[in-house]
């Protein structure tokens, strides 16, 4: 059994009513209890209190981050979190320092993180559909979206300890977001937790 903390980073704001994420968290709540796994949950649109927060990072094994892409970037709200709790986790169980020492400052940027041995994973869902990142000409240029728009999110986790299990992405949410697909969406998801959760028991 690990230690599961779930960030639920789908923010209210104008449109969005952060209805996906909120299932999609109940989705990945359920499904881990069932495989065993003891969860907590927060979500951003709450009140929260980030030394307490920074107390979930410290009492997981593994995070699980749901955020919608907005404008390319996580929700304002999502990053106020983050920046909050990793501030309060500073010499409290998520990094003490960048890694370096005055004496060489030009290596082991990146290294004085708190969280080794623990992991992350996260899903992103998006407006934009998969063929914006695969097709030649289309948007992304061919990146992936852990490559590109995320590349600086894993950066921030690697910069705490921990590491990476593969996440999912759910593309075309607002324009073709049928039943049909959700539910599709919903089976692909709930194996690919099981993919990845079932070993770690």
């Amino acid at each position: 059994m690990k230690k599961i903390f779930i960030i639920n980073g789908g923010q209210t704001f104008a449109h969005s009513g952060g209805l996906f994420n909120t299932t999609l968290t109940t989705w990945t709540k359920e499904t881990l209890e069932e495989l065993g796994h003891e969860i907590r949950v927060t979500s951003i649109n709450d009140p929260y209190i980030a030394v307490e927060e920074a107390e979930n990072f410290k009492w997981a094994d593994i995070i699980v981050y749901h955020t919608p892409i907005w404008w390319f970037q996580l929700p304002y709200k999502l990053k106020q979190y983050i920046d909050e709790v990793f501030t309060a986790g500073h010499n409290n169980g998520i990094y003490a320092n960048d890694g370096r020492s005055r004496k060489n400052p030009d290596i082991n940027y990146g290294t004085g993180g708190l969280m080794h041995g623990k992991q992350y994973m996260v899903t992103s869902s998006w407006n934009a559909p998969q063929t914006a990142f695969t097709l030649a000409g289309e948007f992304f240029d061919e990146h992936t979206e852990d490559e590109g728009v995320l590349f600086g999110f894993h950066k921030m986790n690697q910069f705490t300890g921990l590491t990476k299990i593969e996440g999912f992405h759910f593309h075309d949410l607002e324009k073709n977001c049928t039943e049909e697909r959700l539910e599709a969406y919903r089976c692909d998801y709930i194996t690919h937790l099981k993919n990845q959760f079932s070993i770690l028991n």
